[in-house]
């Protein structure tokens, strides 16, 4: 996030134009590797490890370095401490998700305290999508263009290994290699999509699309298909809506994304009353007609 890396340069865009370049890219990166975290049923484990960016981003605001990049040191080390515990029998992933999300964020609660910033420290925390800069859109754009690669040359593997992965086992593969891309992927994701809704909210925009989109369809590639056009339309709406009722736009962004899974929710149980409904009445209409 760091302005002076000149990696892009996007003269005929004023702030609010990169910004919505940003949810964009971001929205659909989130969307597309939410799928996976639905299906490993990994959303603890990416609520932990949004907390886990935390102190290394504010670490590398204190040193002067670039900040995504200290996220990702900080989401690499904590992933290992996570791993290592949930690799002892009585503690288990849930235990060390649960340790990572509350000691990732006690340290950087901590050291924002023994050194505080001259910056914000809410920023890391809710995000601020209109300081964004042409560094911020390549690295999501770049990470969009890797999860999309890893879908299209590993889909296969990834779906059998989350959905049996005994039988994925039994079949002579390593569950290990899909687990590792998936962990890869999602802290990936999570240190890219920082600048729009930042270290707390991001599980928002990576879990919401994709559950939501699990309502509506079964097929994970109609999935792959419904959670980025659902992210980017978050996005979006939540950057329209903070712009024109003046509220933050990560809130904003995480807020409509979990509108738009209870609406899908509501849809969906409405519809199944409807078809019980149906059901009923079609017994009743054959139990009347029957001597």
């Amino acid at each position: 996030m760091s302005p002076d890396v000149a990696v892009l340069d996007w003269p005929a865009l004023d702030f609010f134009g990169l910004a919505m370049v940003e949810v964009v890219l971001a929205g659909a990166l989130a969307g597309v590797v939410g799928v996976l975290v639905v299906l490993r049923e990994r959303a603890f484990f990416t609520m932990s490890l949004t907390h886990a960016t935390f102190p290394g981003a504010v670490a590398a605001a204190i040193l002067g370095v670039s900040i995504p990049l200290g996220a990702a040191v900080a989401a690499v080390a904590l992933v290992a401490v996570a791993v290592a515990i949930g690799r002892i029998r009585s503690q288990g992933p849930a235990v060390a998700s649960g340790v990572m999300l509350t000691a990732g964020f006690a340290l950087g609660a901590f050291l924002q305290s023994v050194a505080p910033l001259a910056i914000d420290v809410e920023s890391f925390l809710v995000g601020q999508v209109l300081a964004v800069t042409g560094a911020d859109i390549a690295l999501t754009a770049v990470l969009l263009a890797v999860a999309l690669g890893v879908w299209a040359l590993a889909g296969r593997h990834l779906v059998f290994s989350s959905v049996d992965e005994e039988g994925y086992r039994s079949a002579g593969l390593r569950p290990w290699a899909p687990e590792a891309v998936s962990l890869a992927l999602i802290a990936a994701t999570v240190v890219a999509i920082m600048p729009v809704v930042g270290a707390i909210l991001g599980v928002a925009l990576i879990v919401a699309p994709a559950a939501t989109s699990r309502l509506l369809v079964r097929d994970y590639r109609w999935m792959l298909v419904l959670a980025p056009l659902i992210g980017i339309a978050s996005g979006v709406l939540g950057l329209l809506a903070s712009r024109w009722l003046d509220v933050a736009a990560g809130g904003a962004i995480a807020l409509v994304a979990a509108l738009a899974y209870g609406a899908a929710w509501l849809a969906r149980a409405l519809a199944e009353r409807g078809g019980a409904a149906r059901s009923a009445a079609g017994r009743g209409t054959i139990e009347a007609r029957t001597p």
